[in-house]
């Protein structure tokens, strides 16, 4: 394509959102919302998944052996389990360190048993999970190891952070999906009405020689500005707004601040930018091209 040719269609592309201010304002104003919802969705999720993650840190399953289970092989199953890919890391509790955790929790009552160790049976692996929603599978695994007599494990607060996360996960994606069809279909409106607006201009340039792509570019060019100039808009109400928000919860709710560890605007914007743009881009591309493929017959 030729300078001349691309500034033309650039060109052509800004006067057709002007000529169709209505609904060039509707479809801009619709993807604006749609793209401002999914910001506001994206940073909850990578907030929550954040905090699935911070607290899947401290889940784990407590392995205990039969007794008389030698110390070489509860060495073999702990290496075993660690290999595994639903494990982060894996610690060996002695009988003493679990009779040291335990003192602790009974406090002042722990001296009724003198110098004697009531857990001397208790070596244990703690196995940490790298995926709350894997534990399953690892008990699954664990249970068909002979040597291990009992298996504890986390199932409610597993299952609440393994559900909630889908929950969440789906929950965005369906409304996100509604309103890109939504934009789609106002975007297709839009273009329509340019081509009806130009349909005798369009005849002309056909007759004295014009390509079909010399034709179509405008319209594209039209619907891809729109999801563009759609996408500005929301990434800065949601880079203020997360901000405030941020900020009020930090300042004003200390005990939630203590236990939630918020991720930076700068972090969650190195993916959402490029993401916006691409998704309003996208949507401009596909309303436009469809509609010109539909009503343009050149």
């Amino acid at each position: 394509m030729r300078i001349s040719t691309l500034f033309y269609t650039l060109r052509q592309g800004i006067k057709n959102i002007g000529r169709n201010k209505l609904f060039s304002l509707a479809s801009i104003a619709t993807i604006g919302a749609c793209l401002f919802l999914f910001g506001i969705f994206y940073a909850v999720l990578m907030n929550f998944q954040n905090l699935v993650k911070s607290t899947q840190e401290d889940i784990h399953i407590t392995v205990f052996y039969e007794e008389g289970t030698s110390d070489h092989r509860m060495n073999e199953i702990g290496t075993m389990i660690s290999r595994r890919t639903e494990v982060s890391r894996v610690e060996f509790i002695t009988a003493d360190e679990a009779w040291d955790e335990f003192r602790i929790a009974l406090g002042e009552h722990a001296a009724l048993y003198g110098d004697d160790n009531p857990l001397k049976d208790s070596m244990n692996h703690k196995a940490y999970l790298s995926d709350v929603s894997t534990q399953h599978t690892l008990i699954t695994y664990l249970q068909s190891i002979p040597e291990i007599r009992k298996i504890n494990r986390s199932n409610i607060l597993a299952d609440v952070l393994a559900g909630v996360n889908s929950l969440v996960a789906y929950a965005t994606v369906g409304i996100i999906g509604i309103l890109l069809l939504v934009s789609i279909f106002l975007i297709s409106n839009t273009v329509t009405i340019g081509i009806s607006v130009r349909r005798e201009e369009i005849n002309i340039m056909k007759y004295i020689g014009a390509t079909d792509f010399f034709v179509r570019s405008p319209f594209v060019i039209e619907g891809i500005l729109i999801g563009i100039i759609g996408a500005i808009t929301p990434l800065v109400l949601v880079y203020f707004l997360y901000e405030t928000v941020v900020g009020f919860v930090i300042r004003d709710f200390t005990a939630v601040a203590s236990i939630f560890n918020f991720l930076p605007v700068e972090l969650l914007f190195q993916t959402l930018v490029p993401v916006s743009f691409a998704m309003g881009a996208g949507i401009g591309l596909i309303g436009s091209v469809t509609t010109v493929r539909k009503h343009l017959r050149v």
